[in-house]
């Protein structure tokens, strides 16, 4: 099995792919811009950490964005913070357009007497049985650092939320697609679960 990280110059790659090649030791984990590889691996991973206009920008120069959306439109894809939002139509960081795969936008995160960037441990309350959630308790902890949430238009989008002064979407899915604005890369056994389940989803 061939894993493609996708490379966008952003981010924290080698967690993420280190992660992946300790619950699939049998598969190769590719960190790559590469759109053949991308387009030749099994599974497609997109984790990023950073501002969505840079994102997009470099997506697009390395040939990298028609390849990923190729991926989501038939292959097992978890995005991951940056990964999760670039799905949605428009982010307000620098009024960016996204890649409209998923309707809604995402907005700055604001909440009164809170500080932004909302970051550290936190519960994540999980709707529905979906596959990757397997083997996780509802109310498990994980890690988060943003500035922005995602806002998907249609509720059914909604995997899973978290409350931070006030309750936001944390997790979408669709068919292939799972997408999280927590770190399972940084959230311990929690995490290394839901990564375990994605190498063995089979939407």
């Amino acid at each position: 099995m061939r894993i493609a990280v996708v490379d966008y110059g952003m981010g924290n790659l080698r967690s993420v792919s280190k992660a992946l090649e300790r619950v699939a030791p049998e598969a190769q984990v590719l960190v790559t811009a590469d759109p053949a590889r991308i387009r030749s691996a099994e599974r497609v991973v997109v984790p990023g950490q950073g501002a969505l206009p840079d994102c997009m920008k470099n997506l697009l120069a390395s040939g990298a964005r028609d390849a990923v959306l190729d991926a989501l439109r038939d292959k097992p894809y978890l995005g991951i913070c940056l990964g999760l939002q670039m799905l949605f139509d428009h982010g307000a960081e620098g009024e960016t357009a996204a890649l409209g795969v998923l309707k809604g936008d995402v907005p700055r995160f604001s909440v009164t007497g809170l500080k932004i960037p909302h970051m550290g441990w936190n519960e994540v309350l999980q709707e529905g049985a979906h596959p990757l959630w397997a083997g996780i308790s509802d109310k498990s902890r994980f890690y988060f650092v943003h500035s922005y949430v995602p806002a998907p238009a249609d509720r059914a989008l909604v995997a899973a939320t978290c409350v931070y002064g006030v309750p936001f979407t944390c997790a979408v899915a669709r068919d292939n697609i799972f997408a999280v604005q927590f770190h399972p890369e940084k959230s311990q056994s929690a995490g290394l679960q839901l990564l375990s389940n994605f190498v063995r989803w089979r939407p």
